[in-house]
């Protein structure tokens, strides 16, 4: 059966959804359409030359990837590149685009694809023009930036880099919530060993891919030469390792190449959605190994950190961006560094498309439209209007310095449901509520505490706004 462009490229779509992030696959993936297909060639259609540069930058290899994985190894990509959008009377003006060849020997400008390189299972030994590590060289250490929720293990991991297999930090165990930069600081050392070292053979894999790689070893009898792999890395990368729960054989495997490894003064570095100690399916001799050498955890990033990491972000990209659009976004999305992320990119998007400079507003109404994704339904607004009609006082006297007493009962009052309802920080909230600190957050959550408690009314009214907030989230 023949394949249209349309088939390839659903596929495709398919694939990298489950590779990218949600907003980020909205953002840049779902507006391009594909234009035809000829031989090993896939045309697509982007809306301008900016998304086109900006595709080419940060998804190169993912691109890559899914092409080839539909159209063979000789797989190529073009973009159609929207220069003028057009009228009725005139149609949109396109120019086609190869992807950027940044290298005569390699059309993408990358490391060779694991489908061309030789297969690894049927050597005995590696050479350093076939290793394949794996890695993104995106990920490094300058632009992963410190902060107190990850200092430790930051600082573990520049220690590894810098001499691998030597430090006490072995193994060295990152864990941490979803979107908090695990990968990217395992792949940052990575990185780092392989330019300091062309003779250390580093390898990054996910538990996944490793449970996969060694089902087909067993399927076609080649454990030994699966085994011999592995045994010859020098710095071997597990992303992810609470995967490996419930897969017996595949712990089994792990252990003996983990002791070999070990032994022979190799490093381990491996991450983790949680603590060793949390770990559940696997067994107890492969978690005591896990705690030989540092367990380092990551934490949500605090207010200073997202905003550094806004900065360097945009910096990155060569775009300016206002200092209190910075405040705005560091205080109004304190989830992860993926989701900060994704909001930035929607930001840029925002702004390419409508032409337009990055501003306090147009952060908002970006916010607003996928405010969604990162808080529950009832947001900071909803509840300050509520409650403003609710007490018959404005919006703006909550956020105002007034002392009035029935303005600071209502003040008071919709810090406290913002605390309920949100997942907005103290300070977050006090920032929301006419730039006040976390203190005085504090203090208004226990206030109305205490009313509710010896004052009926006010807690018969307490129960009537959160039924608004209840409607709201129906």
């Amino acid at each position: 059966m023949v394949k249209s462009e349309v088939s390839v490229w659903e596929d495709c779509l398919r694939f990298i959804k489950s590779q990218v992030g949600e907003q980020s696959f909205k953002t840049w993936f779902e507006p391009i359409k594909a234009l035809g297909l000829k031989e090993s060639t896939i045309t697509i259609q982007v809306p301008s030359q900016f998304f086109y540069e900006y595709l080419e930058e940060h998804y190169v290899h993912l691109l890559r990837e899914c092409v080839q994985n539909q159209l063979g190894s000789e797989g190529k990509l073009e973009y159609s590149v929207i220069v003028d959008s057009g009228s009725v009377q005139n149609q949109p003006y396109m120019v086609t685009l190869p992807n950027q060849n940044k290298n005569q020997n390699n059309k993408w400008g990358r490391q060779p694809t694991e489908p061309e390189m030789i297969n690894p299972f049927k050597m005995q030994s590696l050479d350093k023009d076939s290793r394949y590590s794996n890695l993104n060289p995106n990920y490094d250490f300058e632009n992963y930036i410190e902060g107190d929720c990850n200092r430790l293990a930051r600082s573990a991991g520049i220690a590894v880099a810098e001499k691998p297999g030597i430090t006490s930090f072995n193994p060295l165990m990152i864990y941490g919530g979803v979107g908090l930069g695990k990968t990217h600081l395992v792949q940052a050392i990575g990185n780092t060993v392989s330019q300091h070292s062309e003779d250390n053979f580093v390898l990054y894999v996910s538990s996944e891919k490793f449970t996969t790689q060694f089902t087909d070893a067993i399927r076609n009898n080649n454990i030994q030469s699966f085994t011999n792999f592995y045994l010859q890395v020098d710095t071997l990368i597990i992303d992810d390792v609470q995967f490996f729960a419930g897969k017996e054989k595949t712990q089994e495997m792990f252990f003996h190449i983990f002791n070999h490894l070990h032994q022979n003064g190799k490093q381990i570095i491996m991450s983790s959605d949680r603590a060793p100690r949390d770990l559940k399916g696997l067994q107890d001799r492969l978690l005591s190994r896990f705690k030989w050498g540092l367990t380092a955890d990551l934490q949500m990033p605090d207010f200073e950190t997202r905003m550094a990491i806004i900065m360097r972000k945009m910096e990155a990209d060569g775009i300016d961006i206002p200092d209190d659009v910075v405040e705005y976004l560091a205080y109004s999305v304190d989830t992860n560094v993926r989701e900060l992320e994704g909001v930035l990119i929607s930001l840029i998007a925002h702004a390419m498309l409508n032409k337009t400079e990055i501003n306090l507003e147009l952060a908002k109404q970006t916010l607003k439209n996928i405010v969604h994704d990162i808080e529950s339904e009832v947001g900071v607004d909803y509840i300050q209007k509520t409650v403003g009609e609710f007490f018959q006082i404005s919006v703006e006297d909550l956020k105002d310095k007034t002392r009035k007493k029935e303005i600071v009962i209502a003040r008071q009052v919709a810090m406290h449901l913002c605390k309920e309802y949100t997942n907005h920080s103290l300070k977050s909230i006090g920032y929301h509520f006419g730039g006040r600190d976390h203190s005085t957050v504090i203090h208004a959550v226990q206030s109305v505490s205490d009313m509710m408690d010896i004052d009926s009314k006010f807690a018969n009214s307490m129960d009537e706004l959160r039924k608004k907030m209840k409607m709201k989230l129906v």
